[in-house]
């Protein structure tokens, strides 16, 4: 089963996965997301969520989207909702010392098998289905997928993990300003805003940023 074989081109429209997969006779899937591909600096965060295609339903989830469209405070409500219903969700990550070590994919694909790994751990039983969002499925992972592109506004799953991954990255990078002051990350979250190259121009890098990354390896001692 391929993204394009469920949707063709048309506006994304949160829920519509799980309408489909239910009328193709699913019952229990999970849902991964990842936060933190793009930062110079931080752990790229994986998220799974177990998803009930027989109970759960979108007025449970008022305001359940793409976490990049949800308000900071409307993600963090949910995120301690999520974080609190036993053997729902996991979450997983990979250091910036990982990623230096096997490139940013591996590391993202690393943290996903992780994060199903452990809520299959916690439920004691396998899917029928992994969803993964965008157009690549988890490699070594011997369980059906299916990759859907713009999954995280077609899926209440994708979008749950969605918001687990960014907001305890988010919640990470704010603990690390405390620890490396200077660099800005509790705002620009370790993205490579004109302030942050700025701050590692003149800092140089902490032990939180990817060394191997463009706009850090330039400032990386090596003497």
């Amino acid at each position: 089963m391929s993204q394009q074989a469920l949707f063709a081109a048309t506006p994304p429209e949160i829920g519509e996965l799980e309408r489909e997969l239910r009328a193709r006779g699913h019952v229990h899937i999970i849902g991964v997301d990842e936060a933190g591909r793009g930062p110079l600096a931080g752990p790229v965060h994986a998220a799974a969520c177990w998803w009930t295609l027989s109970l759960d339903d979108a007025a449970e989830w008022p305001g359940l989207n793409d976490s990049k469209k949800m308000q900071e405070a409307d993600r963090e409500t949910l995120y301690d909702t999520l974080s609190a219903q036993p053997r729902r969700v996991a979450m997983a990550s990979a250091s910036a010392e990982r990623i230096d070590a096997i490139n940013i994919l591996q590391a993202t694909f690393e943290a996903m098998r992780n994060a199903v790994q452990r809520v299959i751990e916690l439920r004691e039983q396998s899917p029928d289905l992994i969803v993964v969002d965008g157009n690549m499925i988890i490699p070594d992972l011997e369980l059906p997928q299916i990759a859907v592109v713009k999954g995280d506004a077609r899926s209440f799953a994708i979008a749950a993990a969605s918001v687990v991954a960014k907001v305890s990255r988010d919640r990470l990078m704010r603990e690390a300003a405390e620890t490396w002051p200077g660099y800005g990350f509790e705002g620009h979250k370790g993205y490579g805003t004109a302030a942050h190259r700025e701050a590692i121009a003149t800092l140089g890098p902490c032990p939180l940023h990817r060394k191997s990354f463009k706009g850090v390896r330039e400032f990386v001692d090596v003497s």
